[in-house]
């Protein structure tokens, strides 16, 4: 039989061509193929139906019911075949021969038809062989000659292709990699070469050419990187100097001071950066950069950089990597008084991947619109004017990348009576409807989606419709697809429920008070509420048997992946500003807890510590942490200065209070270079330690900036002016909680410190907040947040597109062992990046690289406790949990509001998005910049309902890993 897709052809098939209809798309013109003669031709969706017909009639006969059951077969894999080829399609918009091939057999294992999909893949084996050997005798015959291939430029004159070129354009991108090879980058590049290829197409060939490797070896990623590099190269060397440029790595040695001037001149001219970046030493400057730090990206970073961060005029960009690095620094210096220096001390950290700045920083700093803010906390008012005020407000805060956290629990709940028109109210869901659909229309200028969290409290009498949000039925108008939720839980809520007791719902139009109280006063008003309505003075309330409320918050957040739970007490109770406010809600990320009222909106300014950096074999490098917390500490008071308001009630909270939130990410490498398992004592010790140690540099150098720059101004009367710090808050809750109790050990001069704090004051209100990291952590390289690892083997998407992760940590102590092979790989494509089915792998390994389903979620709670005692904010605690049930997830969410955590973020739930297991090739998705193959669809796992949970179906639809559209996974 023959099933080479090069010469089949539709008059060789028994019946008309299966799928032609379906595949009309792929064939329009614009599409080609690359033979691999290097021809290109017209790409012809009906060959695949053609060749898939014949491998299958070959396999299971050629009678007539069979061939009708192909028929069918056929057009559905010709079609799939088809999509996740254009879905993949590059800039020149051609595929090779052998990516068609290979997406045939993806489809083949996929359709589950084993016996086809054996038949072609030794089908193509064997004539792989066959061209092997005659290539080596033509070789052979034609040796010292190569084939005269030529480039179209830009403006479609030929010239021809500089094959010395790219081949020391490999060798510079495989240097000092010990485990990568140049010769198969190559290789594998030059099938992808055709006559008249475009300069685009030649740029992208190496970089596709070594993504494919990277499965095999992690160090790959450098490569590709470095690649992606010299395509980026070219774009911004042309761009600022105005005619065709390009540079090696090596040659930017001595370039990259003078593109420096060019690009700042460039972006001034374009109205892309800040007049006042041009009045800098630029010479000083220029001289600082440290081009070799080009090479230390992973092509993830590289990748989502080019995609999403680097400054562009219509799609070119003319951004190199120190250069933006150094344009961020220089924005967070602008009022410095040495501010030359100061933007050399802010560049070296951030480009030394220390500590890195949020993504609306990174996105803004130094630009003409420097909102540099990540996160706005506001309270809705319970009016109309109020209400829209706030939707506008929601826009207004997005355009500029801020993310958002809206309080909805003053406004009236439905059925509640409206004085103006003495009619009945319709409820918070309507508006909620409003503002889900504001926040899809305003997406941040196409750089990630516009995202906001709406919370409630429990307490208020829509929250039962408020928890079926999210749901895909009932009545579209109150549903709101788009938009995250989260209750807002007061203990007194949990206490009802760890007795079995009774839950009274108000309208907040009737019990105003219970919006701002927390604690014992909350308990003693909610009490009296609940009496005047037993009384039947209150027109709008219900009863509830507080543990059905419990389990269908449980059961929505198990089908839907919301609402969110998160504790309003400890929020309030540790809060060092509750002596001018209270803490309404948290933010889009459930990290920041800050107060909000009429006329203020929250606002925290974010950055990030890699702890990664921070550790050797031998534990916590406390002196470079403290240097590096330092530094970031001034540049996050920095943002709040310079920062761009979009509403007054922003600017006018951010500089009363001044709110910093430094987090930390990478913490699973970090347990990893000190051979801890993340389910561990020796783990949670290490959370303790490393969290005490940022903890008490960052409130060091907020006293060291108050005694430079002045105490913020609402410092009187904060828990700092009492020389309560976030650890001693802890006493605080446990005194409310009667007989409750949390760990308060310390190791560092904390009493020095709490006095200090006591007599010059605090820059800022607030100084830690561990956000999600998702996307500054793969610029940087490193593990998202407090994170377990999710695969140590699995494609991650994002807006950039779809990538392949490898856990290098783990191939190099398989390598140490002798264990790092093909079938190794092949284990870990089948088992999903797990390691506990690989019998060979040892047990000690097994342990430190465990995945986040392989864990026991309590581990990941009681890290996070330990933590939060030193953090005066919150954090963005993911939660992971393999096989969800109701009985798993009221024991889980109980125990961290007995531990004492304030908020908690997404419940994890297996991931629909796996890796291939069929090829090598193929595992790497559409990219805006280069182009690889998608992941297989998602589909939902079913999970069996529990009877504790709902009497329902319940489908698997808990937060699923890696979504390009979740902001935590941006």
């Amino acid at each position: 039989m023959s099933l080479d897709l090069e010469t089949a052809t539709t008059t060789k098939t028994p019946f008309p061509a299966a799928g032609a209809d379906r595949a009309k798309p792929a064939s329009e013109p614009g599409y080609q193929v690359i033979r691999r003669n290097g021809s290109v031709t017209p790409f012809d969706a009906s060959k695949i139906s053609v060749a898939l017909t014949k491998v299958f009639l070959a396999v299971e006969g050629h009678s007539a019911a069979a061939s009708r059951r192909v028929h069918d077969i056929v057009a559905d894999l010709t079609a799939q075949i088809v999509a996740g080829l254009t879905r993949r399609a590059d800039t020149g918009r051609t595929f090779h021969i052998e990516d068609i091939q290979d997406q045939v057999e993806l489809a083949l294992m996929r359709g589950e038809h084993p016996k086809v999909a054996r038949a072609y893949v030794l089908y193509r084996e064997q004539h792989a062989q066959e061209r092997a050997l005659e290539r080596a005798a033509k070789a052979e015959a034609q040796a010292g000659t190569t084939p005269a291939l030529r480039m179209k430029t830009a403006e479609g004159s030929l010239l021809p292709l500089d094959h010395a070129r790219l081949a020391a354009l490999v060798l510079e991108a495989c240097a000092g990699l010990a485990d990568t090879n140049a010769e198969t980058v190559l290789n594998e590049t030059q099938r992808n070469l055709y006559d008249g290829i475009s300069q685009d197409e030649l740029a992208l060939a190496p970089i596709l050419a070594a993504r494919t490797l990277i499965e095999t070896e992690p160090d790959y990623a450098k490569v590709s990187a470095r690649l992606l590099n010299d395509k980026l190269r070219r774009e911004a060397l042309s761009f600022v100097a105005g005619r065709p440029d390009q540079a090696t790595q090596a040659e930017m040695a001595s370039r990259y001071a003078e593109y420096f001037h060019d690009y700042v001149r460039v972006g001034i001219a374009n109205e892309l950066l800040d007049p006042e970046l041009g009045r800098f030493d630029l010479a000083r400057l220029a001289a600082s950069l440290k081009p070799e730090r080009d090479l230390q990206f992973d092509y993830l970073g590289l990748q989502t950089l080019y995609d999403r961060y680097f400054l562009h005029v219509r799609g070119t960009r003319f951004e190199l990597p120190q250069a933006f690095f150094m344009r961020v620094a220089m924005g967070l210096a602008l009022r410095e008084i040495d501010r030359e220096a100061r933007a050399i001390e802010f560049y070296d950290l951030l480009s030394s991947f220390d500590f890195m700045a949020s993504t609306p920083t990174l996105f803004n700093s130094g630009t003409l619109r420097a909102q540099l803010s990540s996160c706005f906390l506001t309270t809705v008012s319970d009016d109309l004017e109020g209400i829209f005020k706030a939707v506008k407000d929601n826009a207004l805060l997005a355009k500029y990348s801020g993310g958002l956290g809206n309080d909805w629990s003053n406004v009236r709940g439905l059925g509640a009576h409206i004085k103006g028109t003495n009619g009945e109210s319709q409820g918070v869901v309507p508006f909620l409807k409003v503002a889900n659909d504001t926040a899809i229309a305003v997406n941040q200028g196409g750089k990630r989606k516009g995202a906001v969290c709406a919370y409630l409290e429990t307490w208020h009498v829509d929250i039962e419709e408020f928890l079926d949000l999210r749901k895909n039925t009932g009545d579209d108008r109150r549903r709101t697809h788009d938009m995250n939720t989260a209750n807002w839980v007061p203990d007194l809520f949990m206490e009802r429920v760890e007795q079995d007791g009774p839950w009274t719902l108000f309208s907040p139009d009737e019990t105003p008070d219970l919006h701002d109280l927390y604690g014992p006063a909350f308990k003693a008003a909610y009490e009296a509420h609940e009496a005047r309505a037993a009384r039947g003075e209150l027109k709008v309330s219900r009863q509830v048997r507080a543990q059905d409320l419990w389990r269908k918050m449980l059961t929505m957040l198990f089908e839907t992946g919301h609402p969110w739970i998160t504790f309003k007490d400890p929020c309030n109770i540790r809060s060092p500003q509750r002596h001018v406010g209270v803490v309404h809600s948290s933010n889009l990320c459930t990290e920041i807890t800050l107060n909000t009222s009429h006329d203020e909106v929250a606002v925290c300014n974010l950055g990030s510590v890699n702890l990664a950096a921070h550790v050797d074999a031998r534990g916590l490098m406390f002196d470079k942490l403290r240097a590096t917390v330092t530094t970031a500490m001034r540049m996050l008071d920095n943002v709040i200065d310079i920062n761009f308001y979009t509403i007054p009630e922003a600017r006018r909270s951010n500089l009363r209070h001044r709110p910093v939130g430094l987090g930390i990410m990478g913490f699973q490498d970090a347990l990893q270079t000190l051979r801890l398992p993340y389910a561990s004592e020796a783990a949670v010790r290490f959370a303790d330690e490393s969290m005490e140690a940022v903890s008490f540099h960052a409130i060091s150098a907020s006293t060291d900036l108050a005694a430079e720059r002045g105490r913020y101004p609402s410092f009187e009367g904060s828990l700092w002016s009492q020389g309560i710090l976030p650890i001693d808050s802890v006493g605080l809750l446990a005194e409310t909680r009667q007989g409750a109790s949390f760990d308060v050990s310390s190791t560092l001069a904390w009493d020095a410190l709490r006095q200090r704090v006591k007599t010059v004051g605090m820059r800022n209100s607030n100084t830690m907040a561990i956000a999600p990291t998702a996307t500054i952590s793969n610029i940087c390289g490193v593990s998202q947040s407090i994170e377990p690892a999710y695969q140590n083997l699995f494609v991650k998407s994002n807006m950039s597109g779809d990538f392949t992760v490898v856990t290098s940590a783990l191939v190099r102590d398989l390598k140490t062992r002798g264990l790092w092979d093909e079938v190794m790989i092949s284990d870990l494509k089948y088992f999903d990046g797990s390691l506990g089915q690989i019998d060979r792998i040892p047990e000690d390994l097994k342990a430190l690289y465990a995945t986040a389903f392989e864990i026991d979620t309590a581990w990941l709670i009681e890290a996070a406790a330990r933590r939060q005692k030193w953090i005066d904010q919150a954090q963005s605690l993911n939660l992971y949990i393999a096989n969800p049930s109701g009985k798993k997830l009221d024991t889980l969410y109980r125990l961290a509001w007995k531990r004492g955590l304030k908020t908690t973020y997404y419940l994890r739930s297996r991931s629909a998005t796996h890796v291939e297991k069929s090829t090598l090739k193929g595992t790497d998705g559409k990219l805006n910049a280069v182009s690889a193959t998608v992941p297989q669809a998602a589909a939902p796992i079913l999970i069996e309902a529990q009877p504790d949970l709902a009497a329902s179906e319940a489908w698997g639809k808990a937060c699923s890993i890696h979504d390009p559209d979740c902001e935590a996974c941006q």
